[in-house]
């Protein structure tokens, strides 16, 4: 299988692989992706989805090029093709649960858009990253874009987008387009899994509804803060403080 999902504990693993190809995706793995991502989200004990190669060395070098080009003259399947990528990348960027992308190599195209559909990027020194349509004639997707402006501002976009070029893992760091530089996920898997879920994915809605525009709270956003107070996870959060002891959440 190109896409793989393993659940250990709290952790949900979602492997690309497909290593003959470096892990580019063609069609079939674009319209398998959100069906993976939604079965990893319904598991009750997972907190947190890492999103990774199977392989060390190449996250993903984006879109099956070889599949584009035998596909070109045939409207209907571009149109799926467009429709599946779409699907995917907005099913990944509103996970309900925390979805870290562990980028080891190259990233690349549609490969750097799962990335950014991610909650947080993680990335070792030998990671690179890039998004290269213009050198190929082609437009990067509205709905990509938009996550790539919202994580590094317009101008890094531009430059990112108008010269197609690689970014080693540093330049990647100090621009924002990746979070930490890591030979692994695992202190954030920790930390993320040890918290209140219901923190967790209420704080992600919220981040969601800023990107997409909202700017005050309304009657749902204030409900929702308040009746976090009420709830399981605050009795045993706020208990465990006052007892000196690591919190206990439940699913």
């Amino acid at each position: 299988m190109t896409l793989r999902l393993a659940v250990h504990g709290p952790v949900a693993r979602l492997c690309i692989d497909r290593p003959d190809k470096r892990n580019a995706m063609n069609q079939a793995m674009w319209e398998a992706l959100p069906a993976l991502v939604e079965a990893a989200m319904a598991e009750p004990g997972v907190r947190v989805m890492v999103l990774e190669s199977a392989h060390p060395g190449v996250f993903c070098a984006g879109a099956d090029i070889a599949e584009l080009l035998a596909n070109k003259d045939d409207a209907a399947w571009r149109a799926a093709n467009q429709a599946a990528i779409n699907r995917a990348q907005h099913v990944l960027a509103r996970a309900e649960k925390p979805v870290i992308a562990f980028i080891d190599g190259d990233c690349v195209g549609g490969g750097c858009g799962l990335a950014l559909a991610a909650d947080i990027r993680v990335a070792t020194p030998r990671a690179r990253l890039g998004i290269t349509p213009a050198k190929l004639g082609l437009v990067y997707p509205l709905h990509d874009t938009k996550l790539l402006v919202d994580l590094v501002g317009p101008g890094q976009a531009r430059r990112m987008l108008f010269t197609g070029m690689l970014l080693d893992a540093h330049e990647a760091l100090r621009i924002g387009l990746v979070d930490e530089l890591a030979e692994s996920p695992g202190h954030l898997e920790d930390a993320i899994a040890a918290n209140s879920l219901h923190s967790t994915t209420g704080v992600k809605r919220f981040v969601r509804r800023i990107l997409d525009g909202q700017v005050d709270d309304d009657i749902d956003t204030l409900a929702q803060f308040a009746d976090a107070f009420t709830g399981p996870d605050f009795c045993e959060g706020t208990t465990a403080f006052i007892e000196k002891r690591k919190p206990e959440f439940g699913s």
